[in-house]
């Protein structure tokens, strides 16, 4: 497979990767994914919001979208990309092992990371007692009691949001202290709890299960779901090699694209995580089919003006 050529080459093996892959392989297009094996949701048991998928395992969604991939002919290879270089029509991918793939468009599917507070206890429940999306877990905590830890300035959403699923929300930390007079009303007038204690660990049974958080106060809270925003990390150490531009939003700096996932760098696409912050599963998979039409209509147009060019040269 070295120095292989291919009208795309996919940089990530997610739900947004594959789903690309997918689209632009059943195109009859030439696919290879690179796929580094660490989904971000990989410490969850299931994924929801996904119509036909609700309640699935996302690494048995991966191993699904793996195999439809490659039931039409695309190649996926186990490894991390650490190099990309080249313009539109001519990129280069190095993988670790040394192999260097060669490819027409290139889409980064790479996604992000969570960087978890430093807290004992927190990283042995993240994706099951302790979670970020409402989306995804809020059906699954309606009715219990949840703690919802204040790390950043969108926190404050957080809380409001998942009074819908339980009327028994907690809103703690010290961020909270920095909540103004109107969002904090709002908040005590829907019935969330406000306290401006900071967590020192999380706590769980014998059987692994969460069962709440002690407090810098010497209080416990007790528990039976804590939410709470990790700092987001975009894995775009390809995308900063290849000189694409960036932008400042809620969640940080983020490189920057159209709304077809098109960055400024001619030929590269961003898709899934890599591309926005959201935490659906179904909204990566939607990305990646986007950008994987966008690229096979820009490929079509290139292959036209390929074979006008070799007619005039034959006149």
């Amino acid at each position: 497979m070295n120095n292989e050529s291919w009208d795309v080459i996919i940089v990530g093996g997610g739900a947004a990767g594959l789903n690309a892959a997918l689209v632009l392989a059943r195109a009859r297009r030439r696919v290879v994914v690179v796929d580094g094996g660490e989904p971000r949701n990989r410490f969850a048991p299931h994924m929801h919001g996904f119509l036909s998928r609700d309640g699935m395992s996302p690494l048995e969604l991966l191993e699904i979208g793996r195999a439809e991939v490659r039931g039409y002919g695309a190649e996926i290879i186990t490894g991390r990309a650490v190099r990309a270089a080249g313009e539109s029509g001519a990129f280069t991918v190095e993988l670790d092992d040394g192999r260097m793939l060669a490819g027409r468009r290139l889409v980064i599917a790479t996604g992000l990371r969570d960087e978890l507070p430093d807290l004992p206890g927190l990283a042995e429940q993240w994706g099951r007692g302790a979670v970020i999306c409402p989306y995804c877990d809020g059906w699954e905590s309606r009715d219990s009691r949840i703690g919802v830890l204040a790390t950043t300035a969108l926190s404050q959403h957080q809380a409001a949001m998942l009074r819908q699923w339980s009327a028994d929300v907690t809103f703690f930390g010290p961020l909270t202290a920095e909540l103004d007079d109107e969002t904090r009303a709002g908040l005590e007038a829907r019935g969330v709890r406000i306290l401006p204690a900071d967590a020192t660990a999380v706590l769980a049974d014998d059987e692994g299960r969460l069962t709440g958080v002690t407090l810098d106060d010497g209080a416990t809270l007790e528990l039976d779901r804590l939410f709470l925003g990790p700092r987001l990390v975009a894995n775009d150490e390809l995308l900063r090699q290849l000189g694409a531009a960036r932008g400042e939003t809620m969640m940080g700096e983020w490189v920057t694209s159209d709304s077809v996932g098109l960055t400024s760098v001619p030929g590269v696409w961003v898709a899934g995580n890599s591309a926005m912050s959201n935490s659906l599963v179904v909204m990566a998979a939607a990305s990646g089919a986007t950008v994987a039409t966008q690229i096979n209509a820009d490929l079509v147009m290139d292959d036209t003006r390929r074979a006008l060019k070799a007619t005039e040269a034959h006149v």
